[in-house]
């Protein structure tokens, strides 16, 4: 599954974005004449063709279910949603018995959420500058409170300390603000929990497909194939055999159950015990290309090419006075995603559909999932863009460039 890009000698991409775009159909066409200069991969990444490729092979020339029957076809599907299985494992560190797949990632929190025993004597630690998707779920099974960040979108390690101190049952850790683009120092915050005996789980659907991530301190690790090259549907659940263990499974059915009579049943082994039903195989078969496209590219070269992405992006911005950024537009561990408003103008939305019917920029308006947070900056919605290893600085130039035209015709 190599991409397209042919490295040069010292194996570093010299342009990452002009070797990776070949392989990407979508990139190759235009809205009213404009490329398309895609901005919205903090909510989906594109799908390159070699993932394609690969979901078709499953069903052009696979097709059956997996762990369904012992015919050719049924044991070829098993044996390739399994070695994904494995392809999980070595890119998390976790165990392949410690791999579940889910729908997404909101699929994957909420698991975790409702499968543990907690109630409301329970406290969990949730992130502020987190999505809804790692505050909801524990918002309905316990005492929830909010890891704080400053008005740069930092973490305060100092009041996370405080709340440590109270003894909570989970601590939900988001690596990286899917608002600021900035990166939490997790390792730090990971430690810090366990050493509090807290039950650690990691938000890392912003993150996964920038950056590989190991800790033997988290408990718990979520992510989605879709912000990642990979298709929508699959979500992954990692999580270490004993937490995993006190899960109640999320549901009951086919694939779960060993032996079922009219009064009892009993559960197959984790992590099947924890997957319901006939999974998206095909999905998983993309995810596994995509594994392979990435770690062909190597995360040293992608997580470079996040900052250096980031930076740019932060620097245009820094530029213009109209724009109001959530976050740190100076030095700062952060990826390749900004979000603004814009002053005097206040129908994001309105902008975001002229910048792409008019110029083929596509980004996104509203509250990013982080409407508590968001609301802290402003009482209205946000622009976010974010890019990935096919956006450039050219990219940034052509947004800005848009932006400036339509802020002009607007006013």
């Amino acid at each position: 599954m190599r991409p397209t890009a042919i490295t040069n000698g010292s194996g570093v991409p010299p342009d990452l974005a002009a070797l990776t775009r070949p392989d990407f159909p979508l990139l190759q066409t235009t809205v009213d004449g404009h490329r398309i200069v895609y901005l919205d991969n903090a909510a989906t990444s594109l799908t390159p063709r070699q993932v394609l490729d690969e979901m078709n092979r499953f069903y052009a020339a696979v097709g059956a279910n997996v762990h369904r029957g012992k015919h050719v076809l049924s044991e070829q599907a098993s044996d390739d949603f399994e070695n994904v299985r494995t392809r999980v494992a070595q890119f998390t560190g976790f165990r392949g018995d410690e791999v579940v797949f889910t729908a997404n990632t909101t699929a994957s929190i909420n698991a975790v959420a409702s499968g543990m025993p907690l109630t409301s004597d329970d406290l969990v630690l949730v992130p502020f500058d987190g999505h809804h998707s790692a505050m909801l779920p524990f918002r309905r099974a316990a005492e929830v409170r909010y890891i704080p960040v400053d008005g740069s979108g930092f973490v305060d390690l100092d009041r996370y300390s405080d709340l440590l101190r109270l003894g909570p049952t989970v601590v939900v850790l988001n690596h990286c603000s899917n608002v600021t683009g900035v990166y939490a120092p997790i390792a730090q915050m990971a430690e810090m929990a366990k050493e509090a005996g807290a039950v650690t789980l990691l938000d890392a659907a912003q993150s996964a497909g920038h950056r590989r991530i190991r800790d033997d301190n988290l408990d718990f690790l979520a992510f989605s194939a879709h912000k990642m090259l990979g298709p929508t549907g699959v979500g992954i659940l990692c999580g270490r055999r004993a937490q995993l263990a006190r899960l109640r499974p999320p549901a009951l059915g086919g694939g779960v159950v060993d032996w079922v009579d009219s009064q009892r049943y009993e559960l197959r082994k984790l992590p099947h015990s924890l997957e319901a039903g006939t999974p998206n195989i095909a999905g998983v078969y993309g995810l596994g290309a995509a594994l392979d496209y990435l770690d062909r590219i190597g995360f040293t070269d992608l997580a470079d090419h996040d900052r250096a992405l980031g930076d740019a992006l932060a620097a245009e911005a820094r530029d213009r006075e109209d724009l109001r950024v959530l976050g740190p537009v100076g030095s700062a561990d952060r990826g390749a995603i900004l979000s603004f408003t814009i002053r005097r103008i206040h129908n994001l939305k309105e902008i975001a559909k002229i910048l792409s019917d008019a110029y083929g920029v596509m980004c996104r308006s509203g509250h990013m999932c982080a409407q508590p947070f968001v609301d802290g900056f402003t009482d209205d919605e946000v622009l976010r863009v974010s890019g990935y290893l096919y956006n450039d600085r050219e990219d940034v130039a052509a947004l800005f460039s848009a932006l400036d035209a339509v802020i002009d015709s607007v006013r």
